[in-house]
């Protein structure tokens, strides 16, 4: 069996699956390749004006027309891949992609040419230096967004912002270790560390700056990944109603009858720019019932998957105290360590004496009191502050490694805070700090961690 290799040509459809007005075919190879696959295509005395659309058939390996369309020829180092490139734009039927892949392959394959594994034209883009790591992984965000305010964060995190800030801070971290190592490579001399590098004031820069990176990316987490509001409550306490309240139209049915949700229901809806996935759940309570046991079961499971959890009681009811302690008991039990679980009084339309209830968030999901109060706690809980214009897209792998890398910046504020600071640990750490920062643009990436990363971008991209 072959191996695969970074310098094999590679070929796939660029284009999502399914019927479309145009299809792709995307070849990346070296441009000894993609002008003799040229040749070999439309015959030897085809050239291609690079950066130009040129009408042209695509015929199979019998010389039969398969269909007619556009080819675009882009020679390295100036192309997506940064090798050269090569896109035929056909009609965008799925059989006819398929067709014209598989003749591209044949006339390809004694040259080595292979299907593009998932995410590999952008993973050449990085090893080819056209994208660092943060912005090859924004490409795949910005085809992933689900929002308008993801989709523009993911357009800034894409042309450098993040990538930017990153380097701006670690730039600052390296000015400072090389301050120290030049003191520790001298010494005899007798110099003044913390008085001569100002060494207190430039950690107090590095510091600032890196916590509003922290924040900034904080807040870019939040548009990427979402945020899971799980509703839970005793049975017909209103939780189908309030999903759908939220959603705007009638995700789940809704009745008088306790129990009419069995299973969870998710939706997807978007407050002020950040996507919230609502999942309903069945109602809980003690039961005899196998269904409506594995629904209660299902119920808590997603509540250990929560970032946020809606507890609804209902204010009809004279005992919903204690029914609602009795759920929130369960639920507790199940929820994760500082995910915030709210209580909320739905009905209050009914009894309007309950919507006073102090430390309670009193709403109706029929008529829509309180409903907007909700939305802002909710966006209130995760920290979202609503200025999408500074923020770039961040993953839970950027925060990681800034956590890990706010340690190291900790740790040398405290050495450097010290009468006689220890400079060859306080260097340690900067290095350390340091390494963190390249890990987020591909500096000091292992390879099993880039493989994991472009395995899960779609083919062809």
């Amino acid at each position: 069996m072959r191996i695969h290799s970074d310098r094999d040509p590679i070929v796939a459809i660029a284009t999502a699956s399914g019927r479309g007005g145009v299809g792709i075919i995307r070849l990346s190879g070296n441009d000894e390749f993609i002008r003799d696959f040229i040749a070999q295509f439309w015959g030897q005395d085809e050239h291609l004006k690079p950066r130009y659309a040129h009408y042209r058939k695509f015929r199979d390996g019998n010389g039969g027309i398969l269909d007619e369309g556009l080819a675009l020829y882009f020679p390295g180092p100036r192309s997506y891949t940064g090798e050269s490139v090569l896109e035929l734009q056909a009609h965008g039927g799925p059989v006819m992609l398929r067709m014209l892949l598989q003749t591209v392959l044949q006339l390809g394959q004694s040259r080595g040419l292979r299907l593009a594994e998932p995410g590999e034209f952008t993973k050449r883009a990085f090893l080819n230096g056209r994208l660092d790591l943060s912005q090859a992984e924004a490409v795949a965000d910005l085809i992933d967004a689900t929002s308008e305010g993801a989709a523009r964060a993911a357009s800034r995190s894409l042309n450098g912002d993040f990538s930017n800030f990153i380097h701006k801070v670690g730039d600052q971290v390296v000015e400072l270790r090389a301050l120290i190592e030049a003191i520790l490579d001298f010494p005899e001399e007798e110099i003044d560390f913390i008085q001569s590098t100002h060494a207190r004031e430039r950690l107090e820069k590095i510091t600032r700056d890196f916590n509003e990176l922290m924040h900034l990316s904080q807040q870019g987490s939040i548009l990427r990944e979402g945020v899971t509001v799980v509703l839970v409550g005793s049975p017909n306490v209103g939780k189908s109603s309030l999903m759908n309240c939220l959603s705007g139209s009638d995700i789940a049915i809704v009745t008088d009858v306790a129990g009419t949700t069995r299973d969870k229901l998710e939706n997807l809806i978007n407050i002020n720019g950040v996507t919230l996935r609502l999942v309903d759940t069945a109602g809980v309570r003690d039961t005899e019932d196998k269904v409506e046991a594995i629904g209660i079961e299902r119920t808590l499971q997603a509540v250990e998957d929560a970032d946020i959890v809606l507890h609804l009681i209902d204010a009809t009811h004279e005992n919903s105290d204690e029914e609602g302690l009795k759920t929130l008991e369960k639920v507790m039990l199940r929820v994760a360590k500082g995910v915030p679980v709210v209580t909320v009084m739905n009905k209050c339309d009914l009894n309007p004496l309950k919507e006073e209830n102090q430390g309670v968030l009193s709403i109706s999901a029929k008529t829509g009191l309180g409903i907007d109060l909700l939305k802002n706690k909710l966006l209130e809980l995760v920290g979202w502050e609503n200025k999408p214009e500074s923020t770039f897209l961040a993953r839970e792998r950027h925060l990681e490694a800034l956590n890990r890398a706010f340690e190291h910046l900790t740790l040398a504020n405290q050495f450097v805070s010290y009468e006689e600071p220890p400079l060859d640990l306080l260097a340690e750490e900067l290095r350390l700090c340091n390494d963190e920062l390249g890990v987020i643009v591909g500096e000091t990436t292992p390879d099993d961690l880039l493989g994991m990363i472009f395995s899960r971008f779609c083919i062809g991209k």
